[in-house]
């Protein structure tokens, strides 16, 4: 008897330990990836963190980030274009490597309107044009009259050759009628600090990664490269106010998914997006960082994809702009 009420009791231990981890299974495979194309700590690495909790809520399933950074956003793009069109791996990218990209790369591994299903965006991230710290320029204006001189030999940094910085710079040269020296650096960083330094005249960059210098008083910015102020620099005037028409550089961020999946459910996932931006702590620590949370629907992000597609691609044409 003894013996039978020990395994009696085996076999409920055993049953009581399979109820409680099969949930768990179902759970991990029910789960939400959200890839993100760049290594941990970078910006749209900060934008999925801050959104995963809540568009989990949202989605009734946990949303988890995974970095799968390289080939400038190749890896994360084909990853994400075969996985099963289910709706459940979604690729959080910024503008470059779906609008972008296609005009850069001679062959590129994946057609983003082909392999790709819209959902939302996520983020406009406005560009910034900033000097240095003891520049003599107060805005853009008066630094594009110093370039206009003919002994003038102006330079910008970029993040790299192709990069929002680099278009940004190139959109202000044909706007304004001149000829700034390219500097293109491996990454934002560097090229900061080397016009914090003042080794480099300028640089257009993201809201988000130069908010912290400027508040700091280690940069100054001169130009918003966009429709309207930002809310976080509302000093600064647009190229538009000044009278340098055609610098607009938003660096957009958006949410894909794998190519088949449904209409319903990119529509299904793009309502979670927009409840999860309405959200007032998400809302709040996105735009705190000067990243401007806008959804959109799938439809929507199509339209933009394709006009932006397309205006980078004229513009890498024109100037012979091929990827390093």
């Amino acid at each position: 008897m003894q013996r039978i009420s020990t395994t009696r009791r085996a076999l409920v231990l055993a049953g009581a330990t399979a109820s409680f981890a099969l949930p768990l299974a179902v759970r991990a495979q029910s789960a939400t990836r959200l890839v993100v194309a760049f290594p941990p700590g970078g910006p749209v690495d900060f934008v999925a963190r801050v959104i995963a909790d809540t568009l989990g809520g949202e989605l009734g399933q946990q949303v988890i980030v995974e970095n799968r950074a390289g080939a400038n956003g190749a890896i994360a793009a084909q990853f994400v274009a075969h996985a099963p069109p289910d709706g459940t791996t979604l690729w959080l990218t910024s503008v470059g490597a779906v609008a972008i990209n296609p005009s850069l790369y001679e062959k590129l591994p994946y057609d983003p309107e082909r392999d790709l299903v819209p959902v939302s965006l996520v983020v406009d991230n406005v560009e910034v044009m900033v000097v240095g710290a003891n520049a003599p320029y107060a805005t853009a204006a008066q630094f594009v009259e110093a370039a206009r001189r003919p002994d003038a030999k102006m330079s910008m940094a970029s993040s790299g050759t192709g990069s929002v910085p680099h278009l940004a710079m190139e959109q202000l040269n044909d706007a304004a009628g001149i000829h700034l020296l390219h500097v293109p650096y491996k990454g934002a960083a560097p090229a900061i600090t080397d016009v914090i330094a003042g080794n480099v005249n300028g640089f257009f960059g993201d809201i988000p990664g130069l908010i912290g210098h400027i508040r700091a008083g280690r940069l100054k910015a001169i130009g918003i490269a966009a429709a309207h102020r930002h809310p976080l620099l509302p000093e600064v005037k647009t190229f538009d106010e000044m009278g340098i028409p055609g610098v607009d550089s938003d660096n957009w961020y958006a949410l894909f998914a794998s190519k088949g999946t449904p209409p319903a459910q990119a529509q299904r996932l793009a309502a979670a997006v927009r409840k999860t931006l309405a959200n007032p702590a998400v809302r709040g620590k996105l735009e705190a960082s000067g990243a401007q949370a806008s959804a959109s629907t799938p439809a929507e992000l199509a339209a933009l994809l394709k006009k932006d597609t397309a205006k980078w691609g004229r513009l890498v044409k024109a100037k012979g702009i091929k990827a390093d």
